[in-house]
């Protein structure tokens, strides 16, 4: 690892050089430039010559004091140049360059209190970031944010892709299409293409103590800060000296580069675990599908499906082919009736009586598995963090290495009673839950215990810091396939993820469904792709705690899809996009960090496609057997989507690989290096 900073300090000689202030990227690709305009501070943002966020305003507006938003002088600013390359614990790519240039500007008020206010930029040749700090000051000390008035005002009414905010089921919704003029309030990360072919996407890093920040259109083009307000309407509460998250984009002339872009990652904290030799990415197995499809239940009776016997025949199914860990939902009394309406039901320390919770973990370790947790906690977060500590002490004791935590709750249902016994109901995104999964990821690290989030505060690059924070859902999952509206996820879906929630972060979509119909149980209700594409979702969407999703029975049957899901890694040395369009098509290959092998995910929408595929990213000079797994010549997700291929070439980096994909369908390859 390399590291370069360099440090100058500016103290501006006159009034028209505090006024403007311009930071450019290492390549010269991206600049920031910051202006003072009658006491008020503005950003804008050029890419090559072009713009690409107009002059847009900055600041807050307080409750029970002042607003910071005017009035200021620029006390002083600063330029740096940042260049490291740091190694992940586990991820996408092992070796990630972090090489920036900065400007920092102290904002001073000229009259009243004379509070400051600084506001660092970060310019990056794949995109820029900002954020506010409020420093230690003795006329500012606790700090009631009203509103941030952050502004992003774009050039043009661009196309773009995004979820709706402020809606009863958070962020598990389809993908919507529109131009800018057309959303309202959108979650980020949002996806934009504009005229000229250039890609964008914001969203928000290092979020640890704050709200969750959504984009809300406020006139024309211009998109406006908007954050989860906590259940009094004060959006942040905070105390100086304190930072704001980092408002990001990534600029990108290809879709794909987006994808490649770690701009997220590189703008949190370096990891602050010292020991993470017990962090392992890795595929489980679980009982989970069987309870989506109707199979057997959460709540205890004749179709329980936590019952030890169930338990260890998925125990015994994980050692037979390699998988390390056997989720178990349901195990712990709160599953009767309608749990996720009250909230405060769940017990987690105590099994139902037909779970030996202490023989099964143990009967796991004897078979060369281990049981993975799970919290489910109805959106409860009082009553969850009243046993968390003794339920995380349980689960290090019984050898769990691997907790799966739920939220399910309807928009703002997470709630907390204050001191009168009046409840108080929060949204799932707000500063209220966000400083909740801090805790919790922090005590789930001295257990030794990585978590896997569901229905929590969306990813913005905390991996980095807490490498036990391995993957979310925060997205409409494999589930909605089960049993959601319009017989499940359309084609297109899987196609959108990569490049809007999937830049967030690691998705725990749960792939790897072989009976892709489930007649028996849910007849109205199918995936809607072909058996080739649910194996190329392995490499597609990243995960490093990856799970195979379908019933040990259907494996059985099909060992050869199987046999693509065991093999397959969770773990990447490295990850190049070769081919894509948002919504329509995604050529992805990732080298395996334990090997020389290299894997390949392809996947289409309805519409079917010929791709030429130069395999440049293989070693020059080395031979590789390409195990190909792809729609047959019929195939087709609607009518025929379970004729699969199974071939094997010879292939080298000058090969250009055809692959035909059916629609709605995909291929996945496998590149096996030969000496």
């Amino acid at each position: 690892m390399y590291k370069i900073l360099i440090l100058v300090l500016c103290f501006a000689p006159s009034a028209v050089a505090q006024q403007v202030h311009t930071v450019s990227s290492p390549g010269e690709i991206n600049h920031i430039t910051f202006e003072l305009i009658d006491g008020k501070p503005f950003y804008s943002v050029d890419r090559l010559g072009q713009p690409v966020i107009l002059r847009s305003a900055l600041g807050f507006e307080l409750s029970e004091a002042d607003d910071l938003k005017d009035g200021f002088t620029l006390k002083n600013h600063e330029y740096s140049t940042f260049d490291e390359t740091w190694t992940q614990v586990w991820g996408e790519k092992k070796h990630i360059r972090n090489h920036y240039n900065e400007l920092r500007v102290e904002l001073a008020e000229q009259s009243g209190d004379e509070r400051e206010l600084h506001i660092v930029f970060r310019a990056y040749d794949d995109g820029i970031a900002f954020r506010y700090e409020f420093p230690e000051q003795g006329n500012l000390s606790e700090i009631l944010i009203e509103d941030e008035l952050t502004e992003f005002a774009l050039t043009d009414n661009h196309e773009s892709w995004w979820i709706g905010a402020y809606q009863w089921n958070r962020f598990e919704y389809l993908t919507e299409y529109s131009h800018v003029s057309e959303m309202d309030t959108v979650h980020t990360p949002l996806t934009m293409r504009t005229a000229d072919d250039v890609y964008l996407s914001f969203h928000e890093a290092a979020l640890t103590d704050y709200s969750t920040m959504t984009l809300e259109r406020t006139h024309d083009y211009t998109l406006k800060a908007n954050l989860m307000p906590w259940a009094d309407g004060i959006l942040v509460r905070t105390e100086a000296p304190a930072v704001t998250p980092w408002r990001t984009l990534q600029i990108a002339d290809r879709p794909g580069d987006l994808i490649t872009s770690y701009l997220i990652l590189n703008l949190n904290e370096p990891n602050k675990i010292e020991d993470t030799s017990w962090i392992e990415p890795s595929k489980y197995v679980g009982i989970w599908w069987e309870m989506h499809l109707d199979k057997s239940t959460w709540g205890p009776g004749e179709n329980h499906g936590a019952t030890t016997e169930n338990a260890k025949r998925y125990i015994d199914f994980a050692a037979e082919h390699g998988f390390d860990h056997v989720l178990v939902e349901g195990w712990n009394p709160g599953w009767e009736g309608e749990w996720y309406a009250d909230g405060v039901v769940f017990d987690f320390t105590r099994a139902y009586e037909d779970f030996d919770l202490d023989g099964v973990a143990q009967y796991a370790l004897d078979s060369g598995v281990r049981l993975m947790g799970h919290h489910e906690t109805s959106a409860s977060v009082e009553h969850y963090e009243g046993q968390m500590h003794e339920a995380y002490a349980l689960y290090e004791r019984l050898g769990v290495r691997a907790v799966k935590t739920g939220y399910v709750g309807h928009g703002q249902e997470v709630f907390w009673t204050d001191e009168e016994g009046n409840r108080n109901y929060e949204w799932h995104h707000g500063q209220h839950m966000v400083l909740h999964h801090q805790r919790v990821v922090e005590l789930a690290a001295q257990h030794k215990i990585s978590l896997n989030v569901h229905e929590g505060v969306k990813d913005t690059g905390l991996r980095r810091t807490w490498p036990n924070l391995m993957t979310r859902e925060v997205a409409r999952g494999q589930e909605y396939n089960a049993w959601g509206e319009n017989q499940g996820n359309p084609p297109d879906h899987t196609l959108l993820l990569p490049f809007t929630r999937n830049l967030s972060g690691p998705f725990d979509y749960t792939p790897g469904i072989v009976d892709l119909h489930f007649d028996q149980y849910r007849p109205d209700n199918r995936v809607n792709h072909t058996l080739a594409k649910e194996l190329a979702l392995y490499v597609v969407i990243f995960s490093p705690l990856n799970m195979a999703a379908d019933l040990p029975e259907n494996y059985e049957a099909n060992p050869v899809p199987l046999q693509f899901i065991k093999d397959v890694p969770v773990d990447w040395y490295d990850t190049q996009v070769l081919d894509s369009s948002i919504g329509n098509y995604i050529t992805i290959v990732r080298k395996d960090v334990n090997s020389d092998d290299w894997y390949l995910g392809s996947i289409t929408n309805e519409q079917g496609r010929l791709l030429q595929t130069p395999l440049h990213f293989l070693d020059e000079g080395r031979r590789y057997i390409a195990k190909i797994y792809r729609d047959g010549d019929d195939a087709h997700w609607d009518h025929n989507p379970y004729e699969m291929v199974v071939e094997e070439i010879e292939v080298t980096s000058r090969t250009v690989l055809p692959l035909r994909l059916v629609a709605g369908g995909g291929q996945a390859i496998r590149f096996v290096a030969q000496d």
